[in-house]
C-alpha cells in the first residue's frame, strides 16, 4: 500500500487545506490524474497522483488543514495488487482491510492453510494510532484582501529564505531584437489575428534552448550541491488580478515549437487566474523567467526563488540608439538580465548564457 501525502507546492508552503476529492475508494487512477483539489496561499490547486493503482481509503476530508507530508489517501499500487492476488485471505477479512486501509501483505496470517482471517485484520488495526485531529479549515468565502496577505506572506516568506540562503550575483546585457522583430512581423503578416506569435514566445524559447547550453543554470540546489535537470520547465511569472504572483512551469519549453509555447502560455495564464493550476505546474519550474516590458519597466533584477539557482529577466522592448560597424541607426532593443546562484554557477557562466540567448534571437526563424 502506497502513502498518498499532502504535497509541498512550494518553497514557503507548510501546510494546505484540501478542498475536493476528485475519486473515491475503490477508483482506479494513472499517473498524471488529478485526484484532488487543495487551497494554499497561492489559490486551488489540482494534485496529481504519481503512481498507478487503485485508491484504497481516503484519510482526510474537505475542509481539514494538512500539514504537508502528512498521509491523506492509501493507494494499492498494482505491485501490491498482484502481491495480494496471491495472498490467501478470507472474504470479511479482505472486505475489513480495505474498511481500515490495510495493507494485507503486511498481515501475519493464521488462519487454516496459511490463510489471512478477520481475526488477523483486527489484531493488525490495533497496532494503527489514531489519526491526529486538524484544525478545521476557515470559513468559505475569505475576503480578496485576506487572499493577498496571505499571498504577500508566502511571497515574503520565499524571498526571505532566498535573499539569507542564496548568494546571488547579476548580469544584465543589451540585445538588438530588429532581426528578430522583422522575422515576427513577417510572420504574423501570413497568420489570422488568433494565431499571431508574441514578442515575448521568442525570448522564452532562446532562454530555454540557451538553458540546454547551459545547463548549470538550469536545476535546483539540494543538500548543499547542484542537481542540475535535463528538462527544461520554465517557471513564467504571471500576476494575479487579485494581487501577488505565480510562476507555474510550462513544461519542456526547449523542445517546443512558438506555437507550442504560445498555446502553453496562453493556456496557462487563464488557468492561473482562474485558479485551476495543478501541482506539478507549481513544483516542477527548474528557473524562472519574468518580463515585466508591458508595464514599461526597462531593468528587472530578480530574486531567484528556491531551490532554483537562476532566473531570467527580461525589460520593455524599447527603439534606442545602437551602432553597428561604425555606423549609428535606431533598433528594437530589450535588455535581459540573469539573476545567478554563486554556489552554482559564475560570472562567466552566466555570461556565456546571455550570450547564448543573444545568438539565439539572432537567428528567430530557427527558434
Amino acid at each position: 500500500m502506497a502513502e498518498f501525502c499532502m504535497p509541498s507546492l512550494g518553497a514557503d508552503m507548510k501546510k494546505g487545506t484540501l478542498v475536493e476529492w476528485k475519486v473515491k475508494p475503490g477508483d482506479r487512477v494513472r499517473r498524471g490524474d488529478i485526484i484532488a483539489e487543495v487551497e494554499t496561499e497561492k489559490g486551488i490547486i489540482e494534485i496529481e497522483v504519481f503512481m498507478d493503482g487503485v485508491v484504497e481509503k481516503l484519510t482526510a476530508k474537505p475542509g481539514d488543514e494538512v500539514p504537508v507530508g502528512e498521509v491523506i489517501a492509501l493507494i494499492r499500487t498494482e505491485e501490491a495488487e498482484e502481491t495480494e492476488a496471491r495472498l490467501k485471505v478470507s472474504p470479511a477479512a479482505r472486505k475489513k482491510a480495505a474498511e481500515l486501509g490495510l495493507d494485507l501483505t503486511g498481515i501475519q496470517p493464521t488462519g487454516p492453510d496459511g490463510a489471512i482471517s478477520l481475526a488477523d485484520v483486527e489484531r493488525a488495526a490495533g497496532g494503527i494510532p489514531a489519526k491526529k485531529a486538524v484544525k478545521p479549515a476557515a470559513p468559505a468565502g475569505k475576503e480578496i484582501s485576506d487572499f493577498q496577505l496571505g499571498m504577500r506572506r508566502a511571497i515574503a516568506a520565499a524571498m526571505g529564505r532566498s535573499n539569507r540562503e542564496i548568494p546571488h550575483y547579476y548580469l544584465e546585457t543589451r540585445i538588438d531584437l530588429s532581426r528578430a522583430m522583422n522575422w515576427l512581423t513577417a510572420e504574423n503578416q501570413k497568420r489570422s489575428v488568433k494565431d499571431r506569435l508574441l514578442p515575448v514566445v521568442l525570448l522564452l524559447k532562446a532562454a530555454a534552448l540557451a538553458l540546454t547550453d547551459i545547463p548549470a543554470l538550469n536545476g535546483y540546489w539540494v543538500e548543499d550541491r547542484h542537481q542540475p535537470s535535463e528538462a527544461v520547465h520554465v517557471g513564467f511569472a504571471i500576476a494575479l488580478r487579485q494581487g501577488g504572483l505565480i510562476a507555474p512551469a510550462i513544461h519542456d519549453a526547449n523542445r517546443k515549437s512558438l506555437d507550442e509555447l504560445m498555446s502553453d502560455m496562453r493556456d496557462l495564464i487563464a488557468r492561473t487566474r482562474s485558479g485551476r493550476l495543478r501541482g506539478s505546474e507549481m513544483t516542477d519550474a527548474t528557473v524562472t523567467l519574468t518580463n515585466l516590458g508591458d508595464l514599461g519597466v526597462e531593468t528587472t533584477y530578480g530574486v531567484i526563488y528556491p531551490p532554483q539557482v537562476a532566473l531570467v529577466s527580461f525589460g520593455r522592448i524599447m527603439d534606442q540608439p545602437w551602432v553597428e560597424n561604425g555606423m549609428i541607426g535606431i533598433r528594437p532593443v530589450v535588455s535581459a538580465t540573469l539573476s545567478g546562484d554563486h554556489r552554482a554557477s559564475d560570472g562567466r557562466t552566466g555570461a556565456q548564457f546571455l550570450h547564448t540567448v543573444n545568438r539565439y534571437l539572432q537567428e528567430a526563424g530557427k527558434l
